[in-house]
């Protein structure tokens, strides 16, 4: 038994290119032998499925890996959660055919996804590899072996069914019919993949905690049923595709060809059912508690055999607590329970404590999971730290282009704090749950530009001309305020028990780099004085927010103050030492025109988009 607690904090999908409709599948997949099937019609009618995506396009060219999509639906599972890449100790990767037979799907998709060094598994099969490689993820972190898991699936079906695989086969009649067992699954598969993060506690607001999965085989009671490398008509050990004479004489005979056998596939259907009654019994499912039912059915089909069989148990889920998106994503195999998770965690208003039975059924050679898992919404009890947003004050004395200046800014600056309180960092912070972990990695990012801050000053001050003497002066005074800044944020640091050395090989991570380029760009300039802009940016948020986030990462953590005087003196240096006075007075100056001042809200513009990337993507280096 599995003691220690594991929830699913965060969900990401990746779907390639637009949807593809009914109407157009033909014009990606192709027309075999330039006509089109004769059982399409049909077997749409039957799966109920409108949409889907496919990562060909009209030409049957692979836009994207199946490793590179399943990346991208990593990047968007660790970036909905602040968690970098770093942190992840497992990776668990599932698909029914990865790009390559050999190495394991894993170990493809960890290269892709630029995670760290970390421990991977592969899990192949059909459907239900995706559940297996959740439980895998699941185990991990319960058993406390490791912090953070990404449980991940895909699928690129469509390279599969392209009319270039068929129309030089045995199998293809040159009126571009092939067998109904392979013709079958050229309507019913598409592709895309889905991520989630498994993690030991609830750190976001609403998080899926993993209660069971439960994973039976069957296939010691039926023959194989959805497949690929074999005929079964020429059934033996010598005719599997690697027992051929050559790749293409298995090729030749559709040996390779993914193929589903129609004949006894219904089975999965029954089997299921079977299982869900077996989990009653077993006292793991009670169906009165049940609030969503996200049930992977490959086909619409399938539904009301279910419905069915399920009333004829004496028990039901009724239909409006049943979830899918099949109609509008397609099935995409094992990754198919990942993106209905990603749509029911990031776009379902969901209540706490409510009870999510997840089914997989998969027809490869029969197998069944189930997943119960209990929403956890954030304690509402829990300190926020949240205020209402204020612009930082400007004091002007009149003057019609000040006053627009100061009305602009302060549009400026509700669109710059309303995004910074998305940011995962930031969010943490304000609902009370940041990790000292966060913090630290918080400091070690902000250092590197810090340090910068003093530099593009003193260049911004060395192109002003000598006619704008006191705001030179201004500049100057500037920049060594922010010298002393870097030296605290230093010494916290290192009173959270990290090293100087740490510190001096810290590397800027992409958005700090991206701020940091810009703003010695338009210190560069004669007479930068757009960057008033940036300045009240950077200053409003040491005057309006980072007192506020030290005091609250201070009690949350229980800190000392020389570990978070950096925030808490920002607070006071950027409201009492003149900051905003010398800010306030470069704005009243006759250096204010028209253009100039369009140049400064620009500028504040581009700053506040810049800031807000450099916390989204801390540990990005």
């Amino acid at each position: 038994m599995v003691n220690s607690s594991a929830f699913i904090t965060a969900a990401g999908k990746f779907l390639p290119g637009k949807p593809v409709t009914n109407d157009e599948i033909e014009e990606y997949l192709g027309l075999i032998h330039n006509e089109p099937s004769r059982t399409k019609e049909r077997i749409l009618r039957q799966n109920g499925i409108n949409s889907r995506y496919y990562a060909i396009n009209k030409q049957q060219e692979a836009q994207y890996s199946l490793s590179e999509m399943v990346a991208f639906a990593i990047d968007d599972c660790l970036k909905r959660s602040g968690v970098s890449k770093d942190k992840i100790g497992f990776l668990a990767a599932a698909t029914t055919q990865g790009d390559l037979p050999v190495p394991g799907f894993a170990s493809m998709v960890h290269a892709a996804s630029d995670l760290k060094q970390c421990e991977i598994a592969t899990l192949h099969g059909v459907c239900g590899s995706g559940m297996m490689a959740l439980k895998s993820a699941w185990l991990n972190i319960a058993t406390k072996q490791h912090q953070n898991a990404v449980s991940c699936a895909g699928e690129f079906a469509s390279r599969m069914f392209k009319k270039q695989r068929f129309e030089n086969q045995k199998v293809a009649g040159s009126n571009g019919s092939i067998p109904l067992e392979v013709d079958f699954l050229r309507w019913m598969l598409s592709d895309g993949g889905g991520a989630l993060l498994v993690q030991p506690e609830p750190y976001a607001n609403t998080s899926l905690k993993i209660k069971w999965i439960d994973i039976q085989s069957y296939a010691h009671l039926f023959d194989v049923c959805m497949y690929a490398g074999l005929n079964k008509n020429k059934q033996h050990f010598s005719n599997f595709w690697l027992d051929y004479p050559s790749f293409s004489a298995a090729d030749e005979e559709g040996v390779i060809n993914l193929k589903q056998d129609i004949k006894i596939v219904d089975n999965i259907v029954k089997l299921g059912v079977k299982r869900f009654f077996e989990l009653i019994d077993e006292g793991r499912i009670d169906p009165k508690n049940i609030d969503h039912f996200l049930c992977h059915y490959s086909s619409h089909y399938f539904k009301k055999p279910i419905l069915d069989l399920l009333k004829k148990g004496g028990t039901s889920i009724p239909e409006d607590k049943w979830f899918t998106n099949l109609y509008t994503k397609g099935n995409t195999g094992s990754a198919s329970i990942y993106i209905m998770l990603d749509e029911l965690l990031n776009e379902k208003e969901l209540q706490n404590g409510e009870q999510i039975l997840c089914m997989v059924p998969e027809s490869g050679r029969f197998l069944t999971s189930f997943m119960m898992l209990e929403v956890h919404k954030k304690n509402d009890e829990r300190p926020t730290y949240f205020t209402p947003i204020q612009a930082p004050e400007i004091q002007v004395m009149g003057g019609e282009v000040q006053e627009r200046l100061v009305r602009e800014l302060t549009k400026v600056w509700f669109d710059f704090e309303t995004g910074l309180n998305k940011v995962p960092i930031v969010d943490r912070i304000n609902r009370g749950i940041l990790s000292l972990e966060d913090y630290r990695l918080l400091l070690l990012n902000l250092r590197q530009q810090v340090i910068d801050g003093s530099q593009w000053i003193a260049r911004a001050a060395s192109n002003v001309s000598m006619k704008y003497f006191d705001v030179r002066s201004a500049f100057i005074a500037h920049s060594s305020d922010e010298h002393r800044d870097y030296q605290i944020l230093e010494k916290n640091y290192i009173n959270l028990g990290g090293t100087m050395e740490e510190l001096k090989h810290g590397e800027k991570n992409i958005g700090s780099e991206a701020l940091s380029a810009y703003m010695f760009h338009r210190a560069s300039q004669p007479d930068p004085f757009d960057l008033l802009g940036g300045m009240f940016i950077i200053e409003g948020l040491g005057n309006r927010l980072a007192g506020k986030w030290g005091r609250a990462i201070k009690e949350q953590l229980k800190l000392k103050s020389n570990q978070v005087s950096f925030l808490i003196y920002h607070e006071s240096s950027d409201s009492n030492e003149n900051h905003f006075e010398r800010f306030e007075n470069a704005v009243n100056s006759e250096l204010l025109t028209e253009e100039v001042a369009e140049r400064i809200i620009k500028t504040a513009k581009t700053v506040a988009k810049l800031y807000t990337l450099q916390l989204t993507e801390l540990g990005n280096y």
